[in-house]
């Protein structure tokens, strides 16, 4: 079994002058839960090289187990300083792909075409795709064979409106991902703010909130199971 996470390059929360990237508990969990299911991991990104970590997914009230055995980890944390760039992967070397959120990948992800062709490669030759929290937002842009957008009539998730609302950045993002999965015909859902809620659609897996990337992770490695099975 082999993993592409793909995380974020951007850095900056819109025009706040704060910083922003991944969002850490949403890369560390389901690294640990590829590794236990022995799969193998690539780490990539637009730019390649050391993505950006969102500072508050680090503050101690959003520290996890799983965080702090990732900085601790000095194999985990040497690939994540080495992401090969998203230009110079191929679908065809992996079985699967796994997008972390975070508030970055709302600016390049969500606009990048090596992402969109990557998920659509992924989807037509039969292998899942997971994001989650902001993540399910980089499938704006992804459609299906016939050129519809790939969330129409799908279950989805992400985060919600009243989760971004209790952050404060609501007029900060360039899209709401609850509004945006809506607007594109995704059957959108979510269970409670902050709570683990992972939605499963045939090869499309999207999780909540970063409590949901655990769950989502799990999600992705028993489809793989069943489908090797």
């Amino acid at each position: 079994m082999k993993v592409l996470m793909v995380l974020t390059s951007h850095d900056t929360l819109g025009n706040t002058g704060r910083p922003t990237g991944f969002w850490l508990e949403e890369l560390a969990a389901p690294y640990y839960a590829f590794l236990q299911a022995k799969a193998e991991i690539v780490l990539a990104s637009p730019k390649g090289g050391q993505p950006p970590l969102d500072p508050k997914s680090n503050e101690l009230e959003s520290q996890t187990e799983l965080t702090r055995r990732f900085e601790a980890d000095a194999a985990a944390t040497r690939q994540l300083a080495n992401t090969v760039r998203l230009d110079s992967v191929s679908p065809s070397d992996f079985d699967a792909i796994f997008y972390p959120g975070g508030h970055g990948p709302l600016w390049d992800l969500a606009e990048d075409q090596h992402s969109i062709q990557l998920i659509e490669a992924f989807l037509a030759a039969g292998k899942p795709a997971a994001l989650v929290c902001h993540a399910p937002g980089v499938l704006r842009h992804v459609k299906t064979p016939d050129g519809q957008p790939l969330v129409a009539g799908k279950g989805v998730t992400g985060f919600t409106n009243t989760e971004e609302e209790a952050v404060g950045l609501t007029s900060v993002v360039p899209f709401l991902v609850e509004d945006e999965l809506k607007a594109l015909g995704g059957h959108y859902s979510k269970g409670a703010d902050w709570a683990p809620y992972v939605v499963s659609d045939d090869l499309l897996i999207t999780g909540q909130n970063p409590a949901s990337s655990g769950p989502a992770a799990q999600a992705l490695i028993d489809r793989l199971s069943s489908k090797s099975a």
